[in-house]
């Protein structure tokens, strides 16, 4: 059988993890769930790892590729209600991992991306979308909510009025939409997707990781404070940066009229 997640890593400090499972339009069940878990756990330790990238494989019709399409229902109506509940729990915090782990994470949105395939890229720090792709928290229409996330990263992307419409109504968007209201950063053909991935981590690569990192931090905790808290969680971000060597490097290759090297101390 193979991997249902794929893995590769290049020289560049860039991890793609690509979903494998296209023959069921790349779903979630319990052992993909372990699988993406692990490898962002791990990445935690990858002193080296800049950036990730995370989509799906492709089947033979590129306009039936899917990112995720959720849940894999065929699993799911083989589970008793606890099955379901820890299958809920898992797939909260493997999201909750992508979204906390230490570097940025980038979806490359090759196609379908439904359900909890929606809510992986909500969980994830950029959206880069194939101009195919369709997207949608449709769970309302299996008569269950969003339960990995969704109802509360979405609107903190699209605003409270846009999430609601779009969770109630279990809405499907093409990729022009999801550009409009910012659910995506950016739609490029499906032919470019991956090269659009790739070129925004080699622009995240390219800076001070520790920066990255903190800025990552500053964002992602900040923004659920008052501004009398966040601020100070700024400043002490910031502190975090001040010791570093890759700080004096920047000023050194600055006044050398060269390319800083950053290696992350």
């Amino acid at each position: 059988m193979a991997d249902i997640l794929l893995q590769e890593r290049t020289e560049e400090g860039i991890l793609i993890l690509t979903i494998n499972r296209p023959e069921a339009m790349n779903c979630f069940n319990f052992d993909l769930l372990a699988a993406l878990d692990k490898a962002i756990r791990e990445s935690n330790f990858d002193a080296g790892l800049r950036c990730i990238i995370i989509t799906g494989a492709g089947g033979d019709d590129p306009k039936k590729a899917a990112f995720s399409t959720g849940a894999d229902l065929k699993e799911r109506r083989t589970l008793t209600p606890d099955q379901v509940r820890r299958f809920i729990y898992t797939i909260r915090s493997t999201f909750t991992a992508v979204e906390q782990v230490r570097v940025p994470v980038i979806a490359a949105i090759n196609g379908f991306a439904f359900g909890g395939g929606m809510e992986l890229a909500l969980a994830c720090d950029l959206r880069i979308a194939s101009s195919h792709a369709v997207m949608g928290l449709t769970e309302t229409s299996l008569a269950i909510i969003p339960g990995a996330g969704g109802t509360q990263r979405l609107p903190r992307i699209v605003g409270v009025a846009k999430a609601k419409e779009l969770i109630f109504t279990a809405k499907r968007i093409d990729a022009k939409e999801a550009r409009e209201i910012g659910l995506v950063n950016k739609v490029v053909e499906a032919d470019q997707l991956m090269e659009a991935a790739r070129q925004m981590a080699r622009e995240i690569a390219k800076n001070g990781p520790i920066a990255v990192a903190q800025a990552k931090f500053a964002i992602n905790y900040g923004i659920e404070a008052s501004l009398g808290v966040a601020l100070p969680l700024e400043s002490k971000a910031y502190e975090a940066t001040i010791p570093t060597r890759d700080r004096e490097e920047a000023l050194a290759a600055f006044a050398e009229k060269r390319k800083p090297v950053f290696k992350g101390e």
